[in-house]
């Protein structure tokens, strides 16, 4: 029996009912045409509830509909929210369970990362954690068969996730997602200019001018951006919107992005 571990934000970030969902993310990426030519290796998307940052993250997933068949791989990093730790985490589980269905690990890819001194199991970091289940449905709707590599990234260098991601970089069949929302809890206009700021200095991969009030994701962000810079890559920004132009107020608001690096 394989080890699988459960959905811990199902019904709170994203429908816990499985038609629901299904036609909630249907029903967001369909309002999305994909608008970059060449293929994507990587996409950068925002974690927090769909009504939120859904359509900011459909802005990056609608991109995969023309390489989704070449997929089947997934590299995925988000920040710890929820447990303080060092290095970079995995679970030890075999499946990650969504309402859409079980993802099963690529097993063989941890294997492979296992001798990195940043590398390490670590279920507690994923108790509660919301950054990367809440991309899983995306990437269920969208990709027929494909395996995931969960990984979350706790207090690290960003060359230590570059020198991760340069191990299992792979070719087409492989796709690196690095989930992170922008600012959080500016007044609209001050999160507008912060997250400018912040998608101009993705798009120069300048990982330096990046810290933790631009992103929460900065660290796994800024590792792609300088594992993007030793492959000649280029970031394309796709949305860039914030969760007063959504489903909030804008005393204080939460900021979003979608990338896509090629």
């Amino acid at each position: 029996m394989m080890i699988d571990r459960q959905p811990a934000v199902a019904g709170r970030f994203y429908p816990a009912d499985p038609m629901t969902l299904r036609r909630q993310v249907d029903a967001l990426l369909a309002a999305v045409a994909p608008t970059v030519q060449t293929h994507p290796k990587a996409l950068i998307a925002p974690h927090a509830g769909y009504p939120y940052s859904g359509p900011i993250a459909a802005s990056a997933y609608a991109q995969l509909a023309p390489i989704a068949a070449r997929i089947s791989r997934v590299v995925l990093l988000g920040p710890a929210h929820r447990l303080p730790f060092r290095g970079i985490a995995y679970p030890t589980a075999e499946r990650l369970i969504t309402p859409l269905g079980a993802v099963e690990l690529d097993l063989a890819a941890l294997d492979d990362l296992a001798d990195l001194p940043q590398v390490e199991p670590l279920d507690a970091a994923f108790d509660g954690e919301h950054c990367l289940e809440v991309q899983l449905p995306f990437l269920q709707t969208l990709l027929a068969d494909f395996r995931v590599v969960p990984l979350i990234v706790g207090a690290v260098a960003p060359e230590a996730v570059a020198q991760l991601l340069e191990r299992i970089w792979g070719g087409g069949e492989t796709l690196i997602v690095v989930s992170s929302d922008l600012s959080h809890y500016l007044d609209y206009t001050s999160a507008q200019r912060a997250d400018r700021a912040t998608s101009s200095a993705i798009e120069r991969l300048a990982p330096e001018a990046l810290h933790h009030d631009s992103a929460c994701g900065a660290t796994p962000v800024a590792g792609l951006l300088l594992a993007a810079r030793g492959h000649g890559l280029s970031v394309r920004t796709l949305d860039l919107r914030n969760s007063g132009d959504t489903a909030g107020p804008r005393d204080q608001v939460v900021g979003y992005g979608a990338y896509a690096l090629f």
